[in-house]
């Protein structure tokens, strides 16, 4: 009974958020601050031409724009890997606003260092205990908590799925306490088919029905869903680093907000 509410609010978001989701056409005319220095950043030297590529598939604009971000929000990067976004989001928040990186926040930190107009990046990496999951390739995570709190915002692209449920609970919890009454929580992740057991194909997707369940456990409530990652042509079949579905696979964006 659980998952079928689940993948009830699941689909009628779904056909509510296909209609209302971030569109590719605003004019600059009508662009707010963030969403100028955003594009700014986008044309930035200090992004590689591979970097830029992305832009298309990714859709940077669309996706914050569908989260809700502006330029004067306190914003957490969970995991930020190579640091794709931490490029376009410290310098749109460098005003009025503040980027934070944890969970590898200590590393992005020193890679950009050298940089200019990235001093202002701030690193809270918590004190955790990350080791093997409960199937291969995945971790755990121990409970922790994040130094800073208050947040406008904490976002996590593409990471879910690195992890097994207990390391996703930890995860979620701590981004909960972390945010502020009405606070957002933006997860961007690779598509597995809903309830299809775990292989080494699909590893490195996450089944979206799931992950609102989860979320949903940690207090979080669904406030929206879009379709601008949505791939027809992705069968969900094969593992995303293979060569006929890299840089096209499915993937799912859900935004949830902590309860006032």
């Amino acid at each position: 009974m659980q998952t079928s509410k689940i993948l009830i609010t699941f689909i009628c978001s779904f056909l509510f958020m296909s209609f209302v989701h971030a569109q590719d056409s605003t004019s600059e005319d009508k662009a707010s601050p963030f969403e100028i220095s955003l594009k700014a950043a986008m044309q930035s030297e200090l992004r590689t031409d591979s970097e830029k590529e992305r832009d298309r598939n990714r859709k940077p604009l669309q996706t914050l724009n569908f989260f809700g971000i502006d330029s004067d929000m306190k914003v957490l990067e969970l995991i930020p890997g190579g640091g794709w976004y931490t490029k376009l989001l410290v310098p749109a928040l460098s005003d009025k606003g503040q980027y934070y990186a944890a969970i590898g926040g200590e590393r992005i930190k020193a890679r950009l260092a050298e940089t200019e107009g990235f001093e202002k990046i701030k690193a809270i990496d918590p004190d955790i205990v990350i080791t093997d999951g409960d199937k291969p390739r995945l971790r755990t995570v121990s409970e922790f908590s994040f130094s800073e709190n208050n947040f406008d915002a904490i976002l996590t692209f593409r990471n879910m799925h690195n992890f097994d449920a207990a390391g996703r609970k930890s995860i979620n919890d701590a981004a909960f306490a972390a945010l502020k009454p009405g606070g957002i929580y933006g997860v961007v992740d690779h598509t597995r088919r809903h309830m299809e057991p775990f292989t080494q194909e699909n590893r490195r997707r996450a089944d979206p029905v799931q992950i609102i369940k989860e979320a949903l456990e940690s207090g979080f409530e669904l406030a929206g869903y879009s379709d601008l990652h949505y791939k027809s042509d992705d069968e969900l079949r094969y593992e995303v680093g293979r060569k006929t579905v890299t840089g096209n696979t499915d993937r799912f964006t859900l935004k949830f907000r902590k309860p006032k």
